[in-house]
């Protein structure tokens, strides 16, 4: 598996040519980054590296590999090369955008996520990103109006409809979002999260019967989910309630 059905001595041996050796060196580094071997690809990488410095790919490997690794001034660096390289490398700005999320820069992430759309305005996971983006600078207007319009646009699209629910039940707007995460249910009857925070929206507005039905959908759902104790704990305290308001904490799947 770990090498995604390259065979990667067969590769070394047929490399005789310098280009040929670091397209190969890159191969495997491919496959061992893909198969989460990050520190074992990064060396593959390198050495492609020194043999051709102008492949794209090479640099953006590496960069992927040392973002995972939580190695983000490299992993920028990096990405940053590759776009150089490639001035239409989608997947570079993508990563790029990723690496100043993860970093806290929203408006490094916005810059690269807003690139990487100009480029593949098809791919949805960039928008959604650049939405994510636009609500980390607490934008939440426009973080709610880019996740409208890639439902839209990309109406099976379940990670929109469910981040801009996260956001309306932020902002405690939790009739709108629980008619969102209705509209996943009728895609994805199975999509378990969506039952649990139906009930979230129910119970924070007092419908303390209609919070338990989907409460215990989550449970037929997910039984083994970390959330179950809490779910079980509050629908026990909710059987026992007089007043139609209960604060509690939820704990996100």
């Amino acid at each position: 598996m770990v090498t995604e059905n390259i065979n990667m001595k067969s590769l070394s041996c047929a490399a005789d040519k310098p280009l040929d050796k670091s397209k190969s060196l890159c191969l495997i580094a491919d496959a061992l980054r893909k198969n989460c071997s990050f520190k074992e690809a990064v060396s593959n990488y390198l050495n492609a590296m020194l043999i051709d410095r102008n492949n794209a790919d090479s640099y953006l490997g590496l960069g992927i590999c040392y973002k995972n690794l939580k190695m983000y001034s490299k992993a920028v660096k990096y990405l940053e090369k590759a776009t150089e390289l490639r001035e239409d490398f989608y997947q570079a700005y993508f990563e790029l955008g990723q690496c100043h999320l993860a970093e806290g820069i929203p408006c490094g992430a916005i810059k690269n996520f807003v690139r990487a759309v100009q480029i593949n305005p098809d791919n949805p996971e960039a928008i959604l990103h650049l939405g994510i983006a636009h609500e980390s600078c607490e934008e939440y207007d426009l973080a709610l109006m880019i996740f409208q319009k890639l439902i839209e646009n990309s109406p099976r699209y379940i990670k929109a409809y469910e981040h801009k629910a996260a956001l309306l039940i932020k902002l405690c707007r939790y009739r709108e979002a629980s008619v969102l995460l209705h509209q996943i249910l009728k895609i994805n009857p199975d999509y378990y999260r969506a039952y649990m925070n139906i009930g979230v929206c129910f119970d924070k507005l007092g419908m303390r019967s209609d919070a338990q039905r989907y409460y215990r959908k989550f449970l037929l759902k997910k039984p083994n989910s970390h959330q179950a104790q809490f779910v079980k704990t509050r629908m026990e305290r909710l059987k026992n309630i007089k007043s139609n308001v209960m604060p509690f904490t939820v704990v996100e799947d």
